[in-house]
């Protein structure tokens, strides 16, 4: 029995953005490099994102001066967290999975734009665990 994906198509979307910003820029850039190319290719596409959105934090119900900023937040439903990194790690698992939990939204997209010879991706879903995507 297969199973469907959670946003299947909304993710696919998003993938296709970041397959390509791979194949024109490769690895080897810093992440604010990458940042700025999602931006584009996200709004090529016709994808509603908003940027590096300051999301509030809570505490027992008390909210907290800092902010935490995921790099994108598409279709008001999918946290994407780039990274630019030789090798992803659990911290970065972690803190896609923080995003999620202090959202409560679905699914978290982690890209890593530092891995040769391809992109590393990895859906998260939110108290499920994750699945990687290759190019």
């Amino acid at each position: 029995m297969q199973t469907k994906l959670i946003l299947e198509s909304e993710s696919f979307e998003i993938l296709g953005a970041c397959f390509e910003v791979y194949r024109e820029k490769g690895c080897g850039f810093v992440e604010t490099v990458y940042q700025e190319c999602m931006e584009i290719e996200l709004g090529l596409r016709g994808v509603p994102f908003v940027p590096q959105k300051p999301l509030v934090l809570e505490y027992k119900g008390t909210p907290l001066r800092t902010k935490f900023q995921p790099d994108f937040v598409c279709y008001d439903k999918i946290v994407v967290e780039l990274k630019a990194v030789s090798e992803l790690a659990e911290e970065h698992r972690a803190q896609v999975l923080n995003y999620l939990k202090a959202t409560r939204l679905p699914l978290g997209l982690l890209v890593n734009f530092g891995h040769y010879p391809k992109a590393q991706i990895e859906r998260i879903v939110s108290g499920r665990g994750r699945y990687n995507h290759g190019e």
